[in-house]
């Protein structure tokens, strides 16, 4: 069994700002995103300054669809009894979810703005998005969200606040899985030109295999619990259509040219 860290959530205290670890993961997520890009703007024919306004729009679809896909997926009680709690970010949490819905609308606008073909620009997106999703779940990790079920292996840790029993450390998990692997192959198969779509089709299934998998071990949100037979949980049932979207994206792509 191993001790769970005691970080800090607050990264830097200045009199009353308090910039937080979870806060700084997003900027490292857009950072990279933006960084990596710019090593493949000349594929899109875009400059720097494209993939900044590219990033920034994909930024504001993060967090607005992030935020309101929360609150719809995970906390319509809540908001019916109090409709200022869908600006209060602090109390709640962001859903991955909504936040991919708020991406591709960020992108569908950014595609017809330079005259892109959808599925081109979402290739090209796609492996820049896992270095986010890692970062953001080491932020999870750090605020102690995200535990998994009580767990014999030697890596279990008791989380804070849910007693001496060791827990899947989940977040980790999903970092490694869809932060690094994720990364890792999107990254290595974008190398070469792919038929439009193939990228974004892998990376729907990949994240949702990956997501389904943790989910057997991740606790489920405690105001919502267990959805079906036990073990299904909300995050299962929204991360299948993306499977079956990703599937069906993969076979359209084998009618596609190649670039």
């Amino acid at each position: 069994m191993l001790n769970y860290p005691a970080i800090d959530p607050v990264a830097i205290s200045l009199g009353p700002l308090a910039i937080h670890w979870y806060g700084l993961m997003y900027v490292v997520g857009f950072v990279a995103a933006w960084w990596l890009g710019c090593r493949r703007a000349s594929r899109l024919g875009l400059t720097r300054d494209d993939i900044g306004d590219l990033i920034f729009y994909a930024a504001l679809g993060v967090v607005l669809g992030g935020r309101l896909g929360y609150v719809l997926f995970y906390g319509m009680d809540r908001l019916l009894e109090n409709p200022l709690w869908i600006v209060q970010v602090w109390d709640g949490g962001m859903s991955f979810h909504g936040g991919l819905i708020g991406v591709l609308l960020a992108a569908l606008w950014f595609a017809r703005k330079k005259g892109l073909a959808f599925f081109t620009l979402t290739d090209f997106v796609a492996p820049l998005v896992p270095i986010g999703l890692g970062a953001g779940r080491l932020g999870n990790f750090i605020n102690a969200e995200l535990p998994g079920r009580i767990t014999t292996l030697p890596w279990g840790m008791p989380f804070p606040g849910m007693g001496p029993e060791p827990r899947h450390p989940s977040a980790l998990y999903e970092a490694a899985l869809e932060g690094l692997v994720l990364f890792v192959v999107l990254w290595w198969v974008s190398a070469k030109p792919r038929a439009r779509g193939l990228i974004s089709g892998l990376f729907l299934v990949l994240y949702g295999v990956f997501r389904v998998s943790v989910e057997f071990v991740r606790l489920p949100d405690a105001h919502i619990g267990y959805i079906a037979f036990g073990w299904v949980t909300k995050g299962m049932l929204l991360t299948l259509p993306m499977i079956l979207a990703g599937v069906g994206l993969m076979l359209w792509s084998r009618r596609q040219p190649t670039p």
